[in-house]
């Protein structure tokens, strides 16, 4: 039977992260480190116009240049250089502008399988370890660790088991991991659109009274629709033909960029707020979407995890203690609770307040836009947020 002194069980962006963020002083500490994943990666980076997307705040470039890959991803990362914030039918409105708060950009958007790809190709397979294709079925609790059953009739042991994989995680919930979930009522639809004017880098937030919508700037002058709408409604333009489609996004959306031409396909994703209730225990760790999904609206919930991947490696790195050790992690979840509680609540309160067509909530969502330009000590602070940087800043 194989003994390893950490598992990382979810070889996506969150666990493939975690892996670089270690690799560098495992060998150093004898550490053998095994990342396994289900799906394998393909031959390489295949461009796709329907490839789904994900917004890197300005936080996770600096965690990623501290990593040194920040550079291969530069190459198909759009930048974000301005946020046009609105309310549908009324006159609240701000721009949060890269040049206003002395940065290169407010965030970038980069493509999911671009991401993966540089990020497995960073990583190190004499000091991490690949089992992929690969499946944890079963976990067991030790003395002093875990032993994993996969789906090939191996097992494995290990001192410390980082479960990272997915909102959906099978594992927490047979380890007994309660989860608060929250409903928003809501679906979202996710396509990619092409404009017929240049996104020139402007991301927008437009908010409606059937649910905000969001469009990022992609490369290829495409952008990437996040579009909330109560579930029959999204059903029914997910039914909508491609003509029927872009009329109705433009009516909603308007014309800053011109005529929208083109769309791919559509997805739609039920949407909720869901926080594990334990997100360490003695040997374990629950990360990325397996500890906490947000609403993809304000941007935050890859930026979150990835904050929390970094700050988990620091403590482990830091700790002289063997890993798994209870304090560590105790340490590790007491460092990033503030930046979670205010990066969850920031997240679900602009969710809430956008969402709600309520004439009061309304007018005070519309004023609250005008006042952000007329008090810049305000728009700094959202911008900040916005930018991933609201809590801790990373050495």
């Amino acid at each position: 039977m194989s003994r390893f002194d950490l598992a990382i069980i979810g070889g996506g962006l969150v666990g493939a992260s975690l892996a670089l963020a270690l690799q560098g002083q495992a060998k150093t500490r004898g550490w053998r480190i095994v990342l396994i994943e289900p799906f394998a990666p393909g031959d390489g980076y295949q461009p796709s116009y329907d490839a789904r997307s994900t917004a890197l705040s300005f936080g996770s470039r600096q965690i990623y240049e501290r990593l040194g890959v920040w550079a291969r991803i530069a190459e198909r990362a759009e930048p974000i250089r301005e946020i046009q914030v609105s309310d549908r039918g009324r006159f609240g409105a701000t721009r949060l502008r890269a040049e206003d708060e002395g940065v290169p950009a407010l965030g970038y958007v980069a493509e999911n399988a671009w991401l993966g790809h540089c990020l497995w190709q960073a990583i190190d397979h004499q000091v991490i370890h690949w089992r992929c294709p690969a499946e944890v079925t079963r976990l067991q609790v030790l003395d002093g660790g875990y032993r994993l059953f996969l789906n090939d009739d191996s097992s494995l042991d290990c001192d410390l088991a980082v479960l990272a994989d997915g909102g959906r995680s099978g594992l927490r919930e047979q380890l007994g991991i309660h989860v608060q979930h929250t409903a928003y009522r809501q679906s979202a639809l996710i396509a990619n659109i092409t404009p017929a004017q240049a996104h020139d880098g402007q991301a927008f937030e437009r908010f409606t009274a059937d649910g905000p919508l969001a469009l990022l700037p992609l490369a290829d002058n495409r952008c990437a629709l996040v579009w909330s709408r109560v579930h029959a409604d999204a059903q029914r333009l997910l039914a909508l033909d491609e003509r029927s489609f872009l009329g109705e996004l433009q009516a909603a959306f308007g014309y800053r960029l011109g005529a929208l031409r083109q769309v791919g396909a559509r997805h739609l994703y039920p949407l909720a707020l869901v926080e594990a209730q334990e997100q360490v225990r003695p040997h374990l760790v629950v990360l990325g979407n397996a500890a906490h999904s947000l609403h993809p609206i304000a941007g935050q919930g890859y930026n979150l995890s990835l904050r929390d991947t970094w700050a988990l490696a620091e403590a482990l790195l830091e700790s002289l203690a063997p890993l798994g050790d209870f304090a560590t992690l105790q340490r590790y979840q007491q460092m990033q609770q503030l930046d979670q509680q205010l990066t969850v609540g920031f997240s679900d309160r602009v969710t809430r307040l956008f969402s709600n067509a309520t004439p009061l909530l309304a007018a005070g969502r519309n004023l609250g836009l005008l006042g952000l330009d007329l008090v810049p000590p305000a728009k700094r602070w959202f911008a900040r947020q916005a930018m991933g940087l609201g809590t801790r800043l990373h050495r």
